[in-house]
Formats: structure tokens, sequence, C-alpha cells
């Protein structure tokens, strides 16, 4: 899904990808540490959507429901989410540009949304294993 972004005036010096996630979705969270971890140059923007007072571009509860990232003015969600924020690290870029091809990025959906169906069981185990 995409939704064209307007964009902004005199911006300077900005990351190249703003992502949207549910900071209080512990395996979310984890995955954002490593890829902060990976964005050596700084190009990713990370915004934690769980927090109430963090405005949004779109309905809230839409961008915790699946990752979404801003990229080139467009806001992507799900995989191709993904694919825009791997495009700016170097060791996940060749995934990323793989992802512009409309049949890896089918597939790569599919396998997103099967995820999305199990990471509520996999939010409570990641939660157990953070309490020991």
């Amino acid at each position: 899904m995409t939704v064209q972004l307007p964009a902004e005036q005199g911006a300077v010096s900005k990351p190249a990808t703003t992502v949207w996630f549910d900071g209080a979705c512990p395996l979310c969270a984890r995955e954002i540490e490593w890829m902060k971890k990976l964005d050596r140059k700084g190009r990713l923007r990370f915004v934690d959507v769980s927090d109430k007072a963090t405005p949004c571009p779109v309905d809230r509860t839409a961008l915790l429901a699946r990752l979404h990232a801003e990229e080139d003015g467009e806001l992507l969600s799900g995989a191709a989410a993904f694919a825009a924020m791997w495009r700016q690290l170097p060791w996940l870029r060749p995934l990323g540009l793989a992802a512009r091809h409309p049949t890896i990025l089918a597939v790569l959906e599919r396998i997103y949304r099967i995820f999305l169906r199990v990471r509520p069981g996999l939010q409570g185990l990641a939660r157990r294993l953070t309490r020991r």
C-alpha cells in the first residue's frame, strides 16, 4: 500500500527514510535496535508510534498494525516498508533493491502477512524471555 505524502519545503539534510514502528512490541523494538546499529550513516529516522504524543501521518491504529516507512515522499506499508528501510543499509541493500521487482515484493508481502498472524504469540514469548 502506498500513499503520497506532501513534500517538505525548505528541508535540510534529513534521513532518507522515515520508519514508523510499534515500540511497545518487543519484537519490533528489538528489530529496530538492530537496524539502528546497522544504520551507521544515519539514513533512517525511527518514529515510535506507540507513544500517543507522536504525530502520525495516517491513522495510529494502521501504523501500529503494520510497519510503515516514507521513502521519496511515498508512504509504504508492510514488506514494501521493510524494503525501503533495507535499501538504506549497505548489508541489506541488495535485498531491498530486489524487492522493487513486483514478484519478489509479493513473496515478501505474503511472508510478512504470515508473520503478522503469528506476531501476537511471538510477542508473548518475547515478553516472557525478557522478564527472565
